[in-house]
């Protein structure tokens, strides 16, 4: 089976398995039912961030109960796309966010975070893996696959890095690429257990792996930036909520919360302290 076939099965199972928890068809919204529950779709990478800020916000609004589902941005938006009943997606690009919007799936979308990839390697390469112009020495890569957001700036990176370490510099790097995953945390998790020796995540994933992984900053130059939108779902079944918990995302208290877990402020906005 070839890796597009397995893609396209493995989110197909995924979004089966969301249907049957969260129903197959999306619920209309009643204003006149008090809003108790609120479903959010966030990008792997918002994990940790999006957890703990879970957390405050069912502080703050008692009785309600909050439910997030973690996977690759393509994954999540698949699952959208078939009908999950969700009321917030939050994207780790703003591409499948603006294709979501032209299909009036979502709605008023506004950028909450950025964050910057890097490159980790394992504690084992850590003395001989350097800097990105040595990449090309390791035996074991792992890249996210180029459907998903971190799959995408990978091979940008690796484009530009060509221009300027060679232009073999791609192909030498994906001739060690020995796995290609679904999102980010199948990436990391796979570098911090010294199953591949590099691979790129996002710097809020390598923050969380701590000294499991080694950091490698990328030269700005030959780096990409990913902004990070959120918007309410169409049809949502909760739109109260779901105003409530992008308004806290956006909000200074949301913003602190997410400047501690690594990510910086959207452009032209400073991060809370």
């Amino acid at each position: 089976m070839n890796l597009g076939k397995a893609l396209l099965r493995a989110l197909a199972l995924a979004s089966l398995m969301v249907l049957a928890v969260t129903g197959c068809k999306r619920p209309e919204a009643d204003a006149s039912v008090q809003e108790d529950r609120l479903v959010v779709f966030a990008a792997s990478s918002l994990r940790d961030a999006f957890t703990a800020m879970g957390e405050e916000f069912e502080r703050t609004h008692p009785g309600v109960e909050l439910t997030f589902n973690f996977a690759g941005t393509q994954a999540l938006r698949t699952q959208l796309e078939n009908g999950a009943a969700v009321d917030v997606f939050a994207s780790a690009d703003q591409r499948h966010m603006d294709e979501l919007v032209q299909a009036s799936r979502v709605q008023e979308p506004a950028v909450f975070a950025r964050n910057e990839p890097v490159l980790i390697v394992s504690r084992e390469s850590a003395a001989t893996l350097q800097g990105l112009g040595e990449l090309p020495k390791a035996e074991r890569i792992v890249i996210g696959v180029p459907e998903v957001p971190i799959g995408r700036y990978t091979l940008q990176i690796l484009d530009k890095a060509s221009a300027a370490l060679g232009p073999d510099f791609r192909s030498r790097v994906e001739a060690r690429v020995v796995s290609r995953e679904l999102n980010v945390r199948q990436v990391l998790a796979k570098v911090s257990l010294g199953e591949a020796q590099a691979g790129f995540v996002y710097r809020t994933d390598a923050l969380s792996a701590g000294d499991r992984v080694r950091i490698v900053a990328l030269p700005p130059e030959l780096n990409v930036i990913a902004e990070y939108p959120i918007g309410r779902v169409t049809g949502a079944a909760h739109p109260v909520l779901a105003r409530a918990w992008i308004d806290f995302v956006l909000s200074a208290d949301g913003q602190r919360l997410l400047g501690r877990a690594g990510f910086a402020a959207p452009s032209g906005r400073s991060s809370a302290p």
